[in-house]
């Protein structure tokens, strides 16, 4: 292939990574079902490891061709911002429907729960315990990786790898009493419709937390090999993006389901 273009935009060599991918998550797929009617997990794990090794492979070689070959040039950058505008949109489409049925069961009970809500025999959670040091804790967060973004665009070493680091171990903390949370709870997944709405929701937005915080930490490493400046680091701003979206479906999350649907 010739080194040489009249055009701005990336096209990608031939890669394995789409068809080995694909395989992988079939594994997975086939192992989860194995799992399910067999109770033998033996193949799920290698689907697991077979996917997770193509995830770090295929975006090893796509760091690689923004960080050190030069291709990610501004027509290709525009073209992955508006690629991440439109997987959040996904995302946001996908809770949305865990909203609608929060609230389709609780603003009309059905007489099998008793027409009230929380369902008779729940006992929901404190709104002001440990689901409020949550939010307060993901809106700390967000300054902090906000704080790290700018001293990123202000080329400050030093504060965005403090910026960065901080909202690691805040999103861990998160995850660890999310944790906690779930252990303690009164009620399960199996707990009439209040329990099937509440841990959907609020275990899809943990998934999300996680993956976040590996986002991040991914990008804090990137950070220490000095894969970003000034003007080209879209890694570190698809991170924000998405970690300050995990933010704001935790508030419609607290609002909605832990203060007024208790």
């Amino acid at each position: 292939m010739s080194l040489h273009k009249n055009h701005p935009f990336h096209l990608v060599d031939v890669s394995p990574w789409p068809l080995y991918g694909a395989l992988g998550a079939m594994t997975m797929m086939a192992g989860l079902i194995k799992w399910f009617h067999l109770k033998q997990n033996n193949l799920l794990l290698i689907g697991l490891i077979i996917t997770l090794m193509i995830m770090y492979q295929w975006w090893r070689d796509i760091t690689r061709e923004g960080t050190f070959q030069g291709l990610h040039t501004l027509k290709v950058t525009l073209g992955l911002r508006w690629g991440m505008i439109l997987f959040i949109t996904s995302e946001v489409f996908f809770f949305i429907s865990f909203f609608w049925g929060f609230f389709h069961s609780s603003l009309s009970p059905s007489v099998e729960i008793g027409m009230v809500w929380p369902p008779k025999g729940i006992n929901p959670f404190n709104p002001v315990q440990i689901p409020l040091l949550n939010t307060l804790i993901l809106l700390s967060s967000g300054i902090t990786v906000t704080w790290a973004h700018h001293a990123l665009m202000e080329n400050n070493y030093t504060q965005t790898t403090q910026g960065l680091g901080l909202t690691i171990l805040l999103g861990f903390y998160f995850t660890m009493l999310q944790g906690y949370e779930y252990i303690k709870a009164p009620f399960t997944i199996a707990d009439a419709v209040y329990g099937s709405s509440f841990f959907m929701a609020t275990g899809f937005h943990g998934l999300h937390v996680i993956i976040g915080t590996l986002f991040l930490s991914v990008c804090l490493a990137r950070h220490v090999d000095n894969h970003f400046s000034q003007s080209h680091h879209f890694g570190f701003e698809a991170a924000a993006w998405y970690w300050h979206f995990v933010d704001v479906v935790w508030l419609f999350l607290y609002i909605s389901i832990y203060w007024w649907g208790s």
